[in-house]
Parts: C-alpha cells; sequence; structure tokens
C-alpha cells in the first residue's frame, strides 16, 4: 500500500470514531443534571409479563419434586386398607407428609415432599422394611416452609 492509502484509511477510521463518540452521548446519562438517580425507560409490555409471571406463581400449588408411593389398590376395601396405611404411618413418622388420594377406581398413599430424587432414596431406604411394594414418583411436592 502507498502512503496516501494508509492516509485514506486514517482519515475514515478518525471520522466514524468521532461520529460514534458523537452518538454515544445520545445513549448515556447526564449525571451533572439528576446525579444519583436513573431514568428506566421500557415498553409497557414489560410490566403487563411481570406481573403475568407473579400471577402464575402465585396460583402454584406445588413445585416439581419427589414421592414415595406406599399404597396403591382399588377395589372391596380398598379404602379401608388405604386409610389404615394413612395412619399407621403418620403415627411412626409424624413429620413426614403423608397423602391418601383417590382417582376412580384407585386408592394411593403417597409420603415426603423430596426435592431431589435422592433425598426421596435416602428416605425410601429407611422404610422400605415396612413398606417392601413402595417406590419413588415424580410428583407435586408442597413448597417448603419458611421460618423466619
Amino acid at each position: 500500500m502507498q502512503m496516501s492509502e494508509y492516509r485514506n484509511i486514517l482519515t475514515v477510521i478518525v471520522f466514524t470514531f468521532l461520529f460514534l463518540l458523537q452518538d454515544a452521548s445520545l445513549f448515556s446519562q447526564d449525571t451533572l443534571k439528576d446525579p444519583g438517580n436513573i431514568r428506566l425507560i421500557q415498553d409497557n409490555k414489560v410490566d403487563l409479563l411481570v406481573s403475568k409471571h407473579i400471577q402464575i406463581n402465585q396460583n402454584l400449588k406445588g413445585i416439581d419434586g419427589f414421592r414415595i408411593q406406599i399404597f396403591f389398590d382399588s377395589g372391596n376395601n380398598s379404602k379401608t386398607r388405604a386409610k389404615s396405611i394413612y395412619e399407621s404411618f403418620l403415627a411412626k413418622y409424624p413429620n413426614i407428609g403423608v397423602y391418601l388420594t383417590f382417582r376412580t377406581p384407585n386408592y394411593k398413599v403417597r409420603v415426603g415432599d423430596f426435592r431431589t430424587k435422592l433425598d426421596a432414596q435416602r428416605f425410601l431406604n429407611e422404610i422400605i422394611a415396612d413398606y417392601p411394594n413402595a417406590w419413588i414418583i415424580d410428583d407435586q411436592i408442597n413448597l417448603p416452609k419458611v421460618e423466619f
């Protein structure tokens, strides 16, 4: 390249830099006029989206997690057996949640509110002698209680 080509390229770079520097002031805040305050300019749809997100989270009954199903049966006397299993488990493990559900035609007794499968497996290992047909299932669990 010749010297004149370098000058032309250098001139273009300098003018581009000065042009960008001038436009950068359009996006910056003038801290001399309003020190310590930030003005946020955003689309109104952002506020709508945030409020919908909050509303959806407030309506959630639980979160994804794991429970251990210790009873599953249908037919004659299944309700009585399910209540008996429910009550005996509750008496033995009062600090673990117990849930009796009925979906035609089955009664189910599920226990625990485990966030991870590993936590559920640890508890299953504790109760497997009393409930040999128990297994881990994916379920909606109750939100953990927060104490202040």
